[in-house]
Order: C-alpha cells, then structure tokens, then sequence
C-alpha cells in the first residue's frame, strides 16, 4: 500500500495519480479515470475533478494508495 501524505484538504484524483507515479500523465490519468479502472474508497467512480481527502483509499492496477 502507498501513504500519501496529503498537504491542503484534498488533492484532485487526477494529481494523485500522477504524485504517486502510477501515471505519467495528467492525460493518461483521466483516460484512466473514464474508463473506470480506479476504485475511491471500493468503488468505481468516474469523476475526473474528484477531490480525495484525508483518510480515502484509491485503488488503481493493483496498487493501493492511502491518503493521510
């Protein structure tokens, strides 16, 4: 499992991808995104502005990322 370490309220699901490095890019985190292979806190969710706060769970090719 990935800890981040969030700094601010939220970090949008498309960053967090890429800080995390399972993206290379913000394009290929929204391709991503829309075609629900990320799970926000065990289920697939799609919104791509997606504001991931202090204590979700991101789920993404078998990586789990917790946001602290």
């Amino acid at each position: 499992m990935i800890e981040f370490k969030l700094e601010g309220e939220y970090i949008p699901l498309i960053q967090l991808l890429k800080a995390t490095n399972l993206v290379e890019t913000g394009g290929h985190a929204q391709i991503v995104v829309t075609e629900g292979l990320v799970k926000y806190n065990g289920k697939v969710d799609t919104r791509k502005r997606l504001k991931v706060k202090s204590g979700d769970i991101v789920e993404f090719d078998n990586n789990k990322i917790l946001v602290k």
